[in-house]
Order: C-alpha cells, then sequence, then structure tokens
C-alpha cells in the first residue's frame, strides 16, 4: 500500500511539472505576443514620426507592416483579431500626424473607442509586406468615424472601421468643436449609408443591453 501511495504521489508530481512548463510556455508566448503586435510595431511607428509630415485631417496616413509568426491563426494566414490591434497602431499615427492629439491634450480629453467593425476579403500571409491607410470618413453629433485599408500589392485586404468620442472631465466633446479646432468645417462630410446604417445598429444594440440590464 506504501508503495502504490508513493507511485500516485509521484504521477500527481509529474502531471504537476508538466502542466507547470506548459504554463512558463504559455506566458513566454504571450509576452511574445504583445511585444510583436502592439508594443514592438507602436514603438516602431513612433521612432519613425519625426520624419513623417503631418496631414490634413480629411488625408489618409499610411503606415507599413510585415506579417510576422505570431500573427498568424492555425490557417497560417493573420488572425482576425490582429486587424484591429494593428489598426489601433493605424489610428495613432492618424491623430499623432492630423494634430487631433494636441486638441486632446488642450482639453484633457482621453479618445474612447464606441464600436468597431471589419470586413474580411482576402488573406495576409506569413511575411507578406502591407499597408494600413487610415482616414476619417466623417463625424455625427456625438461620433467620429475613421476608416483602416489593410492593402497589399495594390488590393483591399481587408477594412477595419471604428466609431469613437474624445470624452474629459467635463464630459464628452462634441465632434463639430473637436474638428473645428483642427481647421476643418463643424459640417461632416456626407457619409456612406452603409455607415450610418452600421451605426444606428449600434445605437439600437446599445439600447437593448441596457433594457436587459433593468
Amino acid at each position: 500500500m506504501i508503495g502504490m501511495h508513493c507511485s500516485v504521489q509521484k504521477s500527481h508530481l509529474r502531471t504537476y511539472l508538466a502542466i507547470a512548463r506548459v504554463a512558463r510556455v504559455q506566458r513566454s508566448f504571450l509576452l511574445a505576443d504583445v511585444l510583436m503586435n502592439l508594443w514592438f510595431r507602436l514603438l516602431c511607428m513612433l521612432f519613425r514620426r519625426p520624419w513623417r509630415k503631418p496631414v490634413n485631417a480629411l488625408e489618409s496616413t499610411v503606415i507599413r507592416m510585415r506579417v510576422w509568426p505570431l500573427d498568424l491563426d492555425l490557417n497560417r494566414h493573420v488572425t482576425n483579431g490582429r486587424y484591429f490591434t494593428m489598426a489601433d497602431v493605424g489610428r495613432m499615427d492618424f491623430v499623432l500626424r492630423s494634430g487631433a492629439f494636441r486638441v486632446a491634450l488642450r482639453a484633457k480629453a482621453l479618445p474612447i473607442v464606441g464600436d468597431t467593425w471589419g470586413k474580411f476579403r482576402r488573406e495576409l500571409k506569413l511575411f507578406e509586406a502591407f499597408e494600413i491607410h487610415s482616414r476619417m470618413l466623417g463625424w455625427d453629433d456625438k461620433w467620429s468615424f475613421m476608416e483602416h485599408r489593410f492593402v497589399s500589392k495594390g488590393r483591399v485586404i481587408g477594412v477595419v472601421v471604428m466609431r469613437g468620442l474624445f470624452r474629459s472631465a467635463k464630459g464628452t466633446i462634441a465632434p463639430g468643436e473637436f474638428v473645428r479646432e483642427l481647421g476643418l468645417p463643424e459640417q461632416s462630410p456626407e457619409m456612406p449609408e452603409w455607415l450610418t446604417s452600421w451605426s444606428a445598429s449600434c445605437d439600437l444594440m446599445s439600447r437593448q443591453l441596457r433594457g436587459e440590464e433593468v
């Protein structure tokens, strides 16, 4: 009985050590994933910024990237969620080059993402070079709308659309007031029907979720 008990303990110990090794590997991959796919790319963009000229807030900005192994899923192409992370880097480049960050600093406001939506047309494969074209599509009385196009070899691979706002301690800053500080008219350019319909559907979902919480 004693020998059997010792054997069971050794088996449990081996299982525990195996689980611990797997956990360490998972943490290492998670750290590498964060460094490679957000902070590393963000730092690269920031280091290049002094040589990147400012743009008008209605112009597009372009950053260039390449697909690395940790961007891939089991199908060996860029995982869908990675597009949203890389769009964040493109949006930061736009905010810096358009001067929006200066307006936000003066107002002591922070950017807040309300909703995002993705359209995936073709795949990006390992080591493939691509560009992210970011631009502001327009704004309404609450939200500003941005588009991030992923382009490879002259073709649009996918699109990420975001609606967001700037909020300070005094509340949400009206987009018309914000863009006026960027030298733009308060009236938004005409937005496509699909964009306004998508925004309306987001509002409907928000109302539904609030209703479920009552």
